[in-house]
């Protein structure tokens, strides 16, 4: 494997995906790490979040950048303020939504990497992270379950 090079993305650049109602922004890539982690950025609106999952294969840590993000993790609330950090260690059930009546942005940092062509596998590319979320259709929660198998993450029911 190749050493690491600088990683220099200006603002509101890299590659920008819609996925079930949140806007995600690669900011670093496996490839780009030496295989060490891949790093996104989220925007998740009110009301926005995905279904509860669990990841196999990866550790998920989550950085509150603004606004106001509730997690559950391993049946465990946390709500999350800005400047709030949260890990979920593979293995365990997890979600988040937006619970507020604002956007909230945070940082997602998985390890070991792939994450990011999970979400090129799935989700909607779009023009830029500033770029509204595509809506949810029965198709794309269809395909996300078809896809994240492959991916060693299991979506959950959502409690009842």
């Amino acid at each position: 494997m190749k050493a690491a090079a600088l990683i220099n993305l200006p603002a509101g650049e890299g590659r920008a995906f819609s996925a079930v109602g949140d806007v995600y922004r690669i900011l670093a890539t496996g490839e780009q790490t030496c295989g060490t982690y891949t790093l996104c950025e989220a925007r998740v609106l009110p009301g926005g979040g995905p279904p509860p999952h669990i990841h196999h294969r990866e550790d998920e840590a989550f950085f509150v950048l603004e606004g106001e993000i509730t997690f559950q993790v391993a049946g465990q609330k946390v709500v999350a303020t800005t400047g709030t950090f949260i890990q979920g260690p593979r293995g365990i059930p997890h979600a988040f939504k937006n619970e507020s009546d604002a956007p909230a942005r945070m940082l997602i940092h998985v390890s070991p990497p792939g994450f990011e062509s999970f979400l090129a596998d799935f989700a909607t590319p779009v023009p830029s992270f500033d770029s509204p979320p595509t809506p949810v259709t029965p198709a794309d929660i269809q395909k996300l379950l078809a896809v994240a198998p492959s991916y060693g993450i299991e979506i959950l029911p959502p409690p009842h």
